[in-house]
Parts: C-alpha cells; structure tokens; sequence
C-alpha cells in the first residue's frame, strides 16, 4: 500500500504542475491534496510537522506570488483597474479557445480595455504588453514554488 500511495503523489504532484499552466485552476490544492491522499491512505505516518508546515508556506507563497507579479508587471507597465480586469476576462474567455486563447485573450483584452478607458493605442499597448508579463511572471514563479512542494515530499517519503 506504501508503494501505491506514493506513486499516486508523484502522478497527483505531475499532474498539479500541468495544471499550473492552466488559467483559474488551483494546481497549488491539488498538490497539497496530493499529499494530504498519501498521508491518509498510510495514517498520517510518513510525512512530519515540519513537511506539513513548509508545505503550508510553499502554497502560500505559490497563490501570492501569482497575485502579486500579476500585479507588479501591470504596474510596472502603467496598466490600469481596465487592463487588469481585461487580462482577467481575457484569461476567462481564453480557457474556451485552447493555448493560443489563454495567450492571445488576455493581452488583447487588456489592450482594449486601457483603450477603451481612454489611453491612447500605444500606452494601451504597453500596458497591455506589462499584463501579459506579469500574468507570465506569476505562472514562472508557481511552476517553481510547485516543484519544491513535489520535491519536498518526494524527498521525505523516498529518501
């Protein structure tokens, strides 16, 4: 049984790192779901305190560090409340059009919405461009944040 609940961490934790490139999806959850499974198929034996608190501080981390570079790129830009909303519901419309949606909605929404609000088309366009970098920034940074949650645990359940 030891063997089954880890490898169904390893595919679980695989698996929250794919999502984390998918828009609105909490891959940070599924990760922690993922040890929380193994954890409850065994007792709650293999996993220590200490694992469950920098878990806890990885997560953490992982959903600030996607808000915030969303923000600080935005802003860095010039971007305005329009083009954050519009990356947002560029973000949302995109999950229904694939990759190139999730890509493309979002930096044109956004651009449109700073234009919209009365930015001339090329600050719209840099705001627009500093979103885009932003919302990029923040998946960077949780892909990151997700593999040391994984490795943490696959270091305390296999080595």
């Amino acid at each position: 049984m030891e063997a089954f609940a880890n490898w169904l961490f390893v595919v679980l934790w695989l698996l929250g790192l794919l999502l984390t490139f998918v828009p609105f999806v909490p891959a940070t959850l599924v990760i922690l779901l993922a040890a929380f499974l193994r954890e409850l198929l065994l007792g709650f034996q293999g996993l220590s305190w200490e694992t469950w608190l920098l878990l806890g501080l990885l997560a953490l981390l992982a959903m600030t560090l996607d808000n915030l570079a969303a923000l600080l790129g935005a802003r860095r830009y010039g971007a305005g409340r329009a083009g954050l909303w519009g990356a947002f519901l560029g973000g949302l419309l995109g999950l229904f059009f694939g990759v190139l949606g999730v890509l493309l909605l979002p930096f044109l929404l956004a651009w449109l919405l700073e234009y919209l609000s009365g930015r001339r088309p090329k600050e719209a366009l840099r705001a627009a461009w500093g979103t885009l970098v932003g919302l990029m920034g923040g998946v960077v940074a949780k892909v990151l944040v997700h593999l040391a949650m994984g490795l943490l645990v696959v270091r305390a359940i296999f080595g």
